[in-house]
């Protein structure tokens, strides 16, 4: 939210001197009902707290709500195509009667994101370097975006389960090519998860510098007038979703961290211990080489609990179905 205050600001200036040259459209605060949920001194609003959802899962699937619309509408224009495709979306996305609060707000959010050329959806992880989540037909494509951000480790996948606000702007594009495959049908959304960080990273001097980077990155994409410089190194790989280990503790405990944010690490390699204060210590492994991109804040866990995220290049056998920590 402190970034895109920011970001807000140097838009505004940019508008008045005639700089934006498309529509840019900017939700500081894009879940009203989390914010109002706090209890103990502590705000939830990962997940609503009358019926236990996610506030960033399920939203509308308009590849499959659009199609019937498409049948005989396509062909071997891209441009063309993508104007048909968003008329269709858009007119599904109408047709939904939502029937409470939180689908009402994932349907308002969709109708500020579906026809969009870009959709950057801003998080923060409980503790974390700054990564993104994207659709796999969008690398190399979006490099820029993960260099501009600095970004620690970019996560691929066609469909990470549970349909998330990026992935249901985003994902249609590539559905509807599969459905269509006679048709052009580009990727016309580039839509991402950018997860600034840390929960705890509310700094002002950081999300300056992140406005600033998202502000080149529209430059960059002619969105708005402006020099962006030289493109920053890309610092990772991209790595597919469902090589990225999650780490769950195996017992209830105090964790104890033998790796920091950041650092490489290797299959069998120890890298937490879950403590016992009145008995035994339990190592938790590595079972893929990788970076240690993410942890969890509370140093406390309990059996299943995911504690630490690791971006590998491998596939990894149980990594199937919901690819996301809900």
């Amino acid at each position: 939210m402190l970034v895109l205050r920011h970001l807000a600001a140097h838009l505004a200036e940019a508008a008045a001197r005639g700089d934006i040259l498309g529509e840019v459209v900017v939700v500081p605060q894009a879940n009203p009902i989390g914010l109002t949920q706090h209890e103990s001194g502590f705000l939830l609003g990962r997940f609503e707290t009358a019926s236990g959802r996610n506030f960033n899962r399920d939203y509308p699937d308009l590849a499959a709500q659009a199609a019937g619309a498409l049948d005989g509408q396509l062909g071997p224009d891209a441009e063309a195509n993508v104007a048909v495709i968003r008329a269709a979306m858009g007119a599904a996305l109408e047709r939904i009667d939502p029937p409470d609060e939180l689908a009402a707000l994932r349907k308002t959010l969709m109708g500020l994101a579906y026809d969009a050329d870009i959709v950057l959806d801003l998080h923060a992880d409980n503790e974390a370097l700054l990564h993104l989540y994207l659709g796999t037909p969008l690398w190399p494509g979006a490099a820029d975006l993960a260099a501009e951000v600095d970004a620690r480790a970019v996560l691929l996948a066609e469909v990470s389960g549970g349909n998330p606000f990026d992935e249901a702007c985003g994902g249609p594009w590539w559905e509807l090519a599969k459905r269509f495959p006679d048709a052009a049908i580009p990727p016309a959304c580039l839509s991402a998860t950018v997860e600034l960080r840390s929960n705890d990273d509310v700094d002002d001097g950081l999300a300056r510098g992140d406005a600033a980077a998202l502000l080149r990155f529209l430059q960059r994409r002619g969105v708005v007038k402006g020099e962006a410089g030289t493109l920053p190194r890309l610092l990772c790989e991209a790595t597919p979703l469902d090589a990225m280990q999650q780490m769950r503790a195996p017992v209830d405990g105090l964790v104890n961290y033998r790796a920091r944010l950041g650092d490489m690490v290797h299959s069998g390699e120890v890298v937490a211990e879950i403590i016992d204060p009145l008995g035994d210590v339990t190592p938790v492994l590595a079972t893929t080489d990788g970076v240690l991109f993410a942890r969890h804040s509370q140093k406390y866990a309990w059996a299943g609990k995911v504690i630490g995220k690791i971006a590998g290049a491998v596939p990894l056998p149980e990594r199937t179905g919901l690819l996301l920590t809900e």
